[in-house]
């Protein structure tokens, strides 16, 4: 759910519920704030993939890149994105 956007910033929140798979999207840079984290599976465009076990109150940040996530956990995945231009 897109909360705000102007030309520097995106903010964007996500909420994928236990045992769903989100579609191929695209990040620019983004620093991502996990209200509540679960186990996810990142799956990457080249056919690899990775897990990680995602305390809530996490904090992570990425340069841009493409993925897919699937909540393979047993909670709720609930997070705040901020991407930016630079």
């Amino acid at each position: 759910k897109l909360l705000f956007e102007n030309e520097a910033v995106r903010v964007i929140e996500m909420d994928l519920k236990a045992g769903k798979i989100d579609n191929q999207h695209s990040h620019r840079n983004e620093t991502v704030y996990f209200i509540s984290g679960s186990k996810v599976k990142i799956h990457l465009p080249d056919g690899n993939s990775m897990e990680a076990d995602i305390p809530d109150g996490h904090v992570m940040y990425s340069e841009p890149w493409t993925h897919t996530v699937e909540n393979i956990g047993d909670k709720d995945l609930k997070a705040i994105i901020v991407e930016s231009q630079g």
